[in-house]
C-alpha cells in the first residue's frame, strides 16, 4: 500500500500511551492498535479529526504517501 501510517511515531513524540489515546479519542484499544500498526484499509475522517485534536497535529503528521515500487 502506498499510504503509510506514522501514528506510533506521533504518539511517541507526545509520550502518550495507546490506552490514554484510545480513551481520549473514544475508540477501542483494538481499533487504535490496528490503526497504529497499519492493519487497516480505511480511517474515518471523524477518527482522524479526533486523533489530530488530541495529539495537536496535522493529518500529514500521521499519514505519509510513498509511491509503490
Amino acid at each position: 500500500m502506498a499510504i503509510i501510517l506514522r501514528l506510533d511515531r506521533v504518539m511517541a513524540d507526545h509520550k502518550i500511551s495507546l490506552n490514554e489515546l484510545s480513551a481520549k479519542v473514544g475508540i477501542s484499544n483494538v481499533n487504535l492498535s490496528n490503526l497504529k500498526t497499519g492493519k487497516v484499509k480505511a480511517i474515518r475522517f471523524s477518527t482522524l479529526d479526533a486523533i489530530c485534536k488530541v495529539l495537536e497535529c496535522q493529518p500529514g503528521d500521521i499519514l505519509e504517501y510513498k509511491e509503490d515500487e
